[in-house]
Protein backbone atom coordinates (compact mmCIF):
# COMPACT_ATOMS: atom_id res chain seq x y z
CA UNK A 1 0.00 0.00 0.00
CA UNK A 2 1.39 3.38 -0.96
CA UNK A 3 2.61 6.03 1.72
CA UNK A 4 1.15 8.79 -0.64
CA UNK A 5 -2.71 9.63 -1.18
CA UNK A 6 -4.02 7.81 -4.61
CA UNK A 7 -6.04 10.36 -6.37
CA UNK A 8 -5.82 8.33 -9.55
CA UNK A 9 -8.13 6.22 -7.01
CA UNK A 10 -10.02 8.20 -4.63
CA UNK A 11 -11.56 10.47 -7.60
CA UNK A 12 -13.14 7.63 -9.14
CA UNK A 13 -14.44 6.11 -5.60
CA UNK A 14 -15.58 10.19 -4.78
CA UNK A 15 -17.37 10.30 -7.70
CA UNK A 16 -19.39 7.12 -7.55
CA UNK A 17 -20.12 8.30 -3.42
CA UNK A 18 -21.50 11.56 -4.69
CA UNK A 19 -24.18 9.57 -7.21
CA UNK A 20 -24.81 6.87 -4.26
CA UNK A 21 -25.66 9.75 -2.25
CA UNK A 22 -27.56 11.40 -5.25
CA UNK A 23 -30.01 8.12 -5.40
CA UNK A 24 -31.23 9.02 -1.65
CA UNK A 25 -31.51 12.73 -1.82
CA UNK A 26 -33.70 12.19 -4.90
CA UNK A 27 -36.15 9.95 -2.85
CA UNK A 28 -37.74 13.11 -1.00
CA UNK A 29 -37.53 14.83 -3.93
CA UNK A 30 -39.94 12.15 -5.87
CA UNK A 31 -42.91 12.59 -3.03
CA UNK A 32 -44.75 15.04 -4.04
CA UNK A 33 -44.92 13.45 -7.40
CA UNK A 34 -45.72 10.08 -6.08
CA UNK A 35 -48.63 11.70 -4.10
CA UNK A 36 -50.21 13.91 -6.87
CA UNK A 37 -49.56 11.20 -9.84
CA UNK A 38 -49.83 8.42 -8.20
CA UNK A 39 -52.65 8.85 -5.11
CA UNK A 40 -50.36 7.76 -2.19
CA UNK A 41 -51.54 9.10 1.15
CA UNK A 42 -48.76 10.97 3.41
CA UNK A 43 -48.37 7.80 5.69
CA UNK A 44 -47.75 5.81 2.62
CA UNK A 45 -44.92 8.57 1.19
CA UNK A 46 -43.41 8.39 4.54
CA UNK A 47 -42.95 4.72 5.05
CA UNK A 48 -40.98 4.74 1.70
CA UNK A 49 -38.52 6.91 3.11
CA UNK A 50 -38.33 4.63 6.37
CA UNK A 51 -38.02 1.54 3.54
CA UNK A 52 -35.18 3.39 2.36
CA UNK A 53 -33.72 4.44 5.87
CA UNK A 54 -33.89 0.77 7.15
CA UNK A 55 -32.07 -0.87 3.73
CA UNK A 56 -29.26 2.59 3.21
CA UNK A 57 -28.62 2.67 6.83
CA UNK A 58 -29.44 0.05 9.53
CA UNK A 59 -27.87 -3.21 7.62
CA UNK A 60 -25.13 -0.98 6.52
CA UNK A 61 -22.96 -2.88 9.57
CA UNK A 62 -23.68 -6.04 7.91
CA UNK A 63 -22.14 -5.43 4.66
CA UNK A 64 -19.34 -3.65 6.91
CA UNK A 65 -18.74 -7.28 8.60
CA UNK A 66 -18.80 -8.90 4.77
CA UNK A 67 -16.46 -6.27 3.58
CA UNK A 68 -13.67 -7.33 6.75
CA UNK A 69 -14.01 -10.69 6.40
CA UNK A 70 -13.94 -11.03 2.44
CA UNK A 71 -12.26 -7.45 1.07
CA UNK A 72 -15.19 -7.40 -1.97
CA UNK A 73 -13.97 -3.80 -3.88
CA UNK A 74 -16.40 -5.08 -6.87
CA UNK A 75 -19.13 -3.93 -3.58
CA UNK A 76 -18.76 -0.83 -4.49
CA UNK A 77 -19.72 -0.20 -8.65
CA UNK A 78 -22.09 -3.01 -7.91
CA UNK A 79 -23.86 -1.01 -5.03
CA UNK A 80 -23.50 2.39 -7.04
CA UNK A 81 -25.22 0.62 -9.88
CA UNK A 82 -28.00 -1.17 -7.36
CA UNK A 83 -29.02 2.52 -6.10
CA UNK A 84 -29.36 4.19 -9.11
CA UNK A 85 -31.40 1.66 -10.53
CA UNK A 86 -33.76 1.21 -7.92
CA UNK A 87 -34.18 5.02 -7.59
CA UNK A 88 -35.07 4.82 -11.22
CA UNK A 89 -37.29 2.12 -11.15
CA UNK A 90 -39.83 4.42 -8.04
CA UNK A 91 -41.39 6.46 -10.66
CA UNK A 92 -42.28 3.82 -13.38
CA UNK A 93 -44.49 1.21 -11.08
CA UNK A 94 -47.60 1.87 -10.12
CA UNK A 95 -48.19 -0.85 -7.28
CA UNK A 96 -47.20 0.43 -4.72
CA UNK A 97 -45.48 -2.54 -2.92
CA UNK A 98 -43.10 -2.44 -6.57
CA UNK A 99 -42.40 1.16 -5.29
CA UNK A 100 -41.22 -0.07 -1.83
CA UNK A 101 -39.28 -2.71 -3.83
CA UNK A 102 -37.54 -0.73 -5.36
CA UNK A 103 -36.41 1.68 -2.34
CA UNK A 104 -35.52 -1.63 -0.73
CA UNK A 105 -32.91 -2.28 -4.03
CA UNK A 106 -31.78 1.58 -3.54
CA UNK A 107 -31.32 1.34 0.02
CA UNK A 108 -29.78 -2.51 -0.11
CA UNK A 109 -27.29 -0.11 -2.87
CA UNK A 110 -26.54 1.88 -0.65
CA UNK A 111 -25.63 -0.07 2.18
CA UNK A 112 -23.58 -2.33 0.06
CA UNK A 113 -21.38 0.70 -1.48
CA UNK A 114 -20.53 2.83 1.75
CA UNK A 115 -18.42 0.25 4.29
CA UNK A 116 -16.17 -1.00 1.41
CA UNK A 117 -15.56 1.97 -0.13
CA UNK A 118 -14.81 3.64 3.16
CA UNK A 119 -12.28 1.24 3.65
CA UNK A 120 -10.51 1.22 0.29
CA UNK A 121 -10.97 5.36 0.44
CA UNK A 122 -8.91 4.78 3.82
CA UNK A 123 -6.73 2.39 2.46
CA UNK A 124 -5.90 4.48 -0.61
CA UNK A 125 -5.24 7.79 1.33
CA UNK A 126 -1.81 6.72 2.35
CA UNK A 127 -0.73 8.57 5.82
CA UNK A 128 -2.92 11.71 4.65
CA UNK A 129 -6.08 9.62 6.08
CA UNK A 130 -7.91 12.66 6.78
CA UNK A 131 -7.50 14.56 3.71
CA UNK A 132 -8.53 11.68 1.78
CA UNK A 133 -10.86 10.47 3.91
CA UNK A 134 -12.61 13.98 3.58
CA UNK A 135 -12.27 13.65 -0.37
CA UNK A 136 -14.39 10.80 0.18
CA UNK A 137 -17.18 12.15 2.11
CA UNK A 138 -17.68 15.42 0.51
CA UNK A 139 -18.72 13.59 -2.57
CA UNK A 140 -21.70 12.36 -0.43
CA UNK A 141 -21.98 15.41 0.91
CA UNK A 142 -22.58 16.94 -2.91
CA UNK A 143 -24.22 14.33 -4.05
CA UNK A 144 -27.16 14.69 -1.52
CA UNK A 145 -27.77 18.44 -2.21
CA UNK A 146 -27.57 17.72 -5.88
CA UNK A 147 -29.97 14.96 -6.29
CA UNK A 148 -33.29 17.10 -5.85
CA UNK A 149 -31.99 19.54 -8.16
CA UNK A 150 -31.33 17.02 -10.60
CA UNK A 151 -34.87 14.88 -10.27
CA UNK A 152 -37.11 18.38 -10.37
CA UNK A 153 -36.81 19.46 -13.17
CA UNK A 154 -36.92 15.82 -14.81
CA UNK A 155 -39.92 14.78 -13.25
CA UNK A 156 -41.35 18.15 -13.62
CA UNK A 157 -40.42 18.04 -17.90
CA UNK A 158 -41.28 14.48 -18.35
CA UNK A 159 -43.52 13.12 -15.55
CA UNK A 160 -42.22 9.81 -13.39
CA UNK A 161 -41.81 8.24 -16.53
CA UNK A 162 -38.69 10.11 -16.78
CA UNK A 163 -36.83 8.84 -13.63
CA UNK A 164 -34.77 6.35 -15.16
CA UNK A 165 -32.42 9.12 -16.58
CA UNK A 166 -31.51 9.48 -12.72
CA UNK A 167 -29.90 6.45 -13.37
CA UNK A 168 -27.57 7.80 -15.64
CA UNK A 169 -24.93 9.61 -13.38
CA UNK A 170 -24.68 6.31 -11.25
CA UNK A 171 -24.59 3.79 -14.21
CA UNK A 172 -21.41 6.22 -15.82
CA UNK A 173 -19.88 6.28 -12.01
CA UNK A 174 -20.18 2.37 -11.57
CA UNK A 175 -18.50 1.30 -15.23
CA UNK A 176 -15.82 4.19 -14.35
CA UNK A 177 -15.48 2.50 -11.12
CA UNK A 178 -15.51 -1.19 -12.37
CA UNK A 179 -12.69 -0.29 -15.13
CA UNK A 180 -10.44 1.09 -12.14
CA UNK A 181 -10.73 -1.74 -10.44
CA UNK A 182 -7.69 -3.89 -11.13
CA UNK A 183 -5.48 -0.73 -10.10
CA UNK A 184 -7.83 -0.21 -6.84
CA UNK A 185 -7.24 -3.77 -5.78
CA UNK A 186 -3.10 -4.26 -6.58
CA UNK A 187 -3.00 -0.72 -4.44
CA UNK A 188 -4.96 -2.67 -1.27
CA UNK A 189 -2.01 -5.25 -1.79
CA UNK A 190 0.85 -5.01 0.62
CA UNK A 191 4.36 -5.74 -1.00
CA UNK A 192 6.17 -8.96 -0.43
CA UNK A 193 8.46 -7.42 2.16
CA UNK A 194 5.73 -4.87 3.80
CA UNK A 195 5.34 -4.80 7.68
CA UNK A 196 1.86 -6.05 8.14
CA UNK A 197 -1.39 -4.23 7.77
CA UNK A 198 -2.68 -1.59 9.45
CA UNK A 199 -4.51 -3.37 12.00
CA UNK A 200 -2.64 -6.61 12.57
CA UNK A 201 -2.26 -7.09 16.14
CA UNK A 202 -4.12 -4.25 17.45
CA UNK A 203 -6.59 -4.35 19.70
CA UNK A 204 -9.70 -3.09 19.20
CA UNK A 205 -11.14 -0.03 21.35
CA UNK A 206 -14.76 -0.67 21.57
CA UNK A 207 -15.64 1.84 24.82
CA UNK A 208 -14.37 4.92 23.57
CA UNK A 209 -15.59 3.86 19.70
CA UNK A 210 -19.36 3.32 21.63
CA UNK A 211 -19.42 6.71 23.16
CA UNK A 212 -18.03 8.06 19.43
CA UNK A 213 -21.39 6.65 18.11
CA UNK A 214 -23.51 7.84 20.29
CA UNK A 215 -21.93 11.24 19.70
CA UNK A 216 -22.37 11.49 16.27
CA UNK A 217 -25.46 10.13 16.37
CA UNK A 218 -26.12 13.20 18.80
CA UNK A 219 -24.51 15.24 15.86
CA UNK A 220 -26.95 13.58 13.57
CA UNK A 221 -30.48 14.78 14.90
CA UNK A 222 -30.07 18.58 14.45
CA UNK A 223 -29.21 17.96 10.63
CA UNK A 224 -32.34 15.76 10.18
CA UNK A 225 -34.41 17.49 11.94
CA UNK A 226 -32.85 21.29 10.38
CA UNK A 227 -33.98 19.14 6.78
CA UNK A 228 -37.38 18.61 7.71
CA UNK A 229 -38.37 21.32 9.35
CA UNK A 230 -36.91 24.43 8.11
CA UNK A 231 -38.84 24.50 4.80
CA UNK A 232 -42.24 24.86 7.29
CA UNK A 233 -40.57 27.22 9.40
CA UNK A 234 -40.03 29.53 6.72
CA UNK A 235 -43.47 29.45 5.61
CA UNK A 236 -44.69 30.03 8.86
CA UNK A 237 -42.36 32.06 11.07
CA UNK A 238 -40.93 34.51 8.49
CA UNK A 239 -44.17 34.06 5.92
CA UNK A 240 -41.59 33.26 3.30
CA UNK A 241 -41.95 30.76 0.35
CA UNK A 242 -41.04 26.78 0.84
CA UNK A 243 -38.39 27.25 -1.99
CA UNK A 244 -36.66 30.23 -0.50
CA UNK A 245 -36.77 27.70 2.82
CA UNK A 246 -35.49 24.81 0.15
CA UNK A 247 -32.67 27.35 -1.11
CA UNK A 248 -31.20 27.68 3.16
CA UNK A 249 -31.33 24.18 2.88
CA UNK A 250 -29.30 23.77 -0.27
CA UNK A 251 -26.62 26.53 1.40
CA UNK A 252 -26.26 24.39 4.84
CA UNK A 253 -25.56 21.36 2.73
CA UNK A 254 -23.25 23.24 0.32
CA UNK A 255 -21.59 24.83 3.80
CA UNK A 256 -21.45 21.04 5.10
CA UNK A 257 -19.33 19.89 2.09
CA UNK A 258 -16.83 23.10 2.05
CA UNK A 259 -16.71 22.10 6.42
CA UNK A 260 -15.80 18.42 5.07
CA UNK A 261 -12.37 19.52 3.38
CA UNK A 262 -11.33 21.64 5.75
CA UNK A 263 -12.07 19.43 8.86
CA UNK A 264 -10.40 16.87 6.60
CA UNK A 265 -7.03 18.60 6.62
CA UNK A 266 -7.48 19.90 10.17
CA UNK A 267 -7.36 16.27 11.09
CA UNK A 268 -4.15 15.57 9.43
CA UNK A 269 -2.28 18.67 10.65
CA UNK A 270 -3.87 19.09 14.10
CA UNK A 271 -5.53 15.95 15.23
CA UNK A 272 -8.71 14.08 14.64
CA UNK A 273 -10.31 14.50 18.48
CA UNK A 274 -9.17 18.81 18.07
CA UNK A 275 -11.25 18.53 14.91
CA UNK A 276 -14.19 17.06 16.80
CA UNK A 277 -13.95 19.23 19.79
CA UNK A 278 -13.03 22.20 18.06
CA UNK A 279 -16.52 21.92 16.04
CA UNK A 280 -19.11 21.56 18.60
CA UNK A 281 -19.13 23.71 21.16
CA UNK A 282 -19.51 26.42 18.15
CA UNK A 283 -22.22 24.81 16.41
CA UNK A 284 -24.35 24.23 19.90
CA UNK A 285 -23.79 28.21 20.12
CA UNK A 286 -25.00 28.72 16.12
CA UNK A 287 -27.82 26.27 16.76
CA UNK A 288 -28.87 28.93 19.90
CA UNK A 289 -28.58 31.77 17.66
CA UNK A 290 -31.25 30.23 15.68
CA UNK A 291 -34.35 30.70 17.30
CA UNK A 292 -34.00 34.28 17.77
CA UNK A 293 -32.47 34.78 14.59
CA UNK A 294 -34.20 36.73 11.57
CA UNK A 295 -34.93 35.74 7.76
CA UNK A 296 -31.47 37.12 7.13
CA UNK A 297 -29.92 35.88 10.24
CA UNK A 298 -31.34 32.61 9.67
CA UNK A 299 -30.00 31.73 6.39
CA UNK A 300 -25.98 32.42 7.22
CA UNK A 301 -26.66 31.34 10.70
CA UNK A 302 -27.76 27.63 8.94
CA UNK A 303 -24.77 27.80 6.03
CA UNK A 304 -22.38 28.05 8.98
CA UNK A 305 -24.61 25.09 11.04
CA UNK A 306 -23.93 22.86 7.86
CA UNK A 307 -19.69 24.03 7.84
CA UNK A 308 -19.43 23.48 11.25
CA UNK A 309 -21.80 20.46 11.70
CA UNK A 310 -20.13 18.49 8.63
CA UNK A 311 -16.80 19.77 9.35
CA UNK A 312 -16.09 16.62 11.45
CA UNK A 313 -17.88 13.85 9.88
CA UNK A 314 -15.13 12.22 8.07
CA UNK A 315 -12.40 13.02 10.79
CA UNK A 316 -15.54 10.89 12.83
CA UNK A 317 -15.76 7.92 10.67
CA UNK A 318 -11.82 8.02 10.54
CA UNK A 319 -11.47 7.99 14.28
CA UNK A 320 -13.73 5.02 14.51
CA UNK A 321 -11.64 3.03 11.80
CA UNK A 322 -8.58 3.40 14.04
CA UNK A 323 -10.69 2.67 17.16
CA UNK A 324 -11.49 -0.74 15.42
CA UNK A 325 -8.13 -1.19 13.10
CA UNK A 326 -8.87 -4.98 12.59
CA UNK A 327 -12.55 -4.39 11.81
CA UNK A 328 -12.18 -0.63 9.41
CA UNK A 329 -15.48 -2.16 7.29
CA UNK A 330 -18.10 -2.68 10.06
CA UNK A 331 -16.72 0.65 11.73
CA UNK A 332 -17.42 2.47 8.76
CA UNK A 333 -20.72 0.62 8.38
CA UNK A 334 -21.96 1.99 11.75
CA UNK A 335 -20.45 5.69 11.53
CA UNK A 336 -21.61 5.77 8.04
CA UNK A 337 -24.75 4.25 8.18
CA UNK A 338 -26.20 3.37 11.41
CA UNK A 339 -25.56 6.25 12.98
CA UNK A 340 -27.13 8.30 10.26
CA UNK A 341 -30.10 6.02 10.65
CA UNK A 342 -30.66 6.34 14.50
CA UNK A 343 -30.14 10.11 14.19
CA UNK A 344 -32.52 10.32 11.28
CA UNK A 345 -34.96 8.06 13.97
CA UNK A 346 -34.06 11.08 16.79
CA UNK A 347 -35.22 13.64 14.12
CA UNK A 348 -38.45 11.80 13.41
CA UNK A 349 -39.51 12.05 17.55
CA UNK A 350 -38.33 16.22 17.37
CA UNK A 351 -40.80 16.38 14.20
CA UNK A 352 -43.70 14.80 16.29
CA UNK A 353 -42.34 17.27 19.20
CA UNK A 354 -42.28 20.15 16.90
CA UNK A 355 -46.16 19.32 15.95
CA UNK A 356 -47.24 19.46 19.41
CA UNK A 357 -44.88 22.02 20.93
CA UNK A 358 -44.15 24.39 17.68
CA UNK A 359 -41.24 24.24 15.61
CA UNK A 360 -39.44 27.02 17.30
CA UNK A 361 -39.45 24.84 20.26
CA UNK A 362 -37.79 22.15 18.87
CA UNK A 363 -35.38 24.32 17.27
CA UNK A 364 -34.22 25.56 20.85
CA UNK A 365 -33.77 22.34 21.78
CA UNK A 366 -31.63 21.40 19.55
CA UNK A 367 -28.23 22.72 21.17
CA UNK A 368 -28.97 20.43 24.15
CA UNK A 369 -27.96 17.43 21.20
CA UNK A 370 -24.36 19.15 20.46
CA UNK A 371 -23.77 19.62 24.06
CA UNK A 372 -23.73 16.57 25.04
CA UNK A 373 -21.73 15.35 22.31
CA UNK A 374 -19.32 17.69 22.89
CA UNK A 375 -19.23 16.28 25.83
CA UNK A 376 -18.41 13.06 24.73
CA UNK A 377 -15.54 14.27 22.27
CA UNK A 378 -13.80 15.52 24.92
CA UNK A 379 -13.99 11.95 26.28
CA UNK A 380 -12.14 10.32 23.60
CA UNK A 381 -8.98 9.26 24.01
CA UNK A 382 -6.43 11.19 21.60
CA UNK A 383 -4.66 7.40 21.01
CA UNK A 384 -5.98 7.22 17.60
CA UNK A 385 -5.72 11.03 16.48
CA UNK A 386 -2.67 11.45 14.85
CA UNK A 387 -1.54 14.94 15.18
CA UNK A 388 0.84 15.67 11.73
CA UNK A 389 1.28 14.60 8.19
CA UNK A 390 2.85 11.30 7.98
CA UNK A 391 4.00 11.70 4.67
CA UNK A 392 6.69 14.34 5.68
CA UNK A 393 6.93 17.57 5.63
CA UNK A 394 7.75 20.25 8.68
CA UNK A 395 4.87 19.06 10.73
CA UNK A 396 5.85 15.78 9.99
CA UNK A 397 9.62 16.33 11.25
CA UNK A 398 8.05 18.06 14.29
CA UNK A 399 6.09 15.22 15.44
CA UNK A 400 8.66 12.54 14.89
CA UNK A 401 11.20 14.58 16.87
CA UNK A 402 8.66 14.69 19.85
CA UNK A 403 6.74 11.60 19.33
CA UNK A 404 8.36 7.96 21.42
CA UNK A 405 8.80 5.61 18.26
CA UNK A 406 6.66 3.30 20.28
CA UNK A 407 3.93 5.51 20.22
CA UNK A 408 4.18 6.29 16.60
CA UNK A 409 3.57 2.67 15.78
CA UNK A 410 0.56 2.77 17.79
CA UNK A 411 -0.76 5.91 15.76
CA UNK A 412 0.19 4.38 12.46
Amino acid sequence: MSERLSAGSLGPISLAHLCTDLSQGALPALLPFLIIQRGLGLPAAAALITAGTIGSSIIQPVFGVWSDRLSRPALMPLGVALAAIGIGTVGLVHSYALMLAAVGVMGIGVAAFHPEAARVANRVSGNRRGRGMSYFAVGGNLGYAIGPLITIPIVLGLGLDGTPLITVPGLIAAAILFRRLPVITAQLEPPANAAPATGEGQRSQWAPFWRLVTAVVLRTVPFFTLQALVPIYFVRHFKASTALGGLALTLMLLGGAAGTLVGGRCADRFGRKSVMVAAMAPLTLLLLGLRYAGLAEFVVLLTLVGFVLEGPFSTSVLIGQEFLPARVGLASGITYGLDMGLGGLGASGMGALAGSAGIRFAISLLPAFTALSLLLAISLPAGGATTARLAGGAAGRRWRRFTPPRAREDLG
